[in-house]
């Protein structure tokens, strides 16, 4: 995917309204997760990521600073974060409970 044309959000829009279930991507474009739900709004926001598993069963939820994905819509509105992180790292976090 060319991330190239596509919109980052700003800070305003790092809410859980526009977050939630946004896919995540890692290197290579690979699907790593996606948004479960969001703790706060803008740059201080931790967003809960669900990773692994197969249509959500056994995925393992993991929270990170929003500051540390990159958030944007695609040529269709659909809202998207990529990041550095593979999915094994994000495996090896903490899991987050609620």
């Amino acid at each position: 995917m060319d991330h190239t044309n596509h919109v980052r959000l700003v800070e305003a829009e790092l809410t859980p309204d526009i977050l939630e279930n946004a896919t995540v991507y890692g290197l290579d474009d690979e699907d790593i997760g996606s948004v479960s739900h969001v703790h706060g709004a803008g740059g201080t926001a931790q967003v809960v990521i669900d990773v692994g598993g197969f249509l959500g069963i056994g995925a393992k939820p993991v929270a990170v600073p929003a500051r540390q994905l990159d958030f944007m819509r695609d040529e269709d509105g659909e809202v998207h974060a990529v990041t550095s992180w593979t999915k094994e790292q994000l495996m090896d976090m903490p899991e987050h409970i609620d």
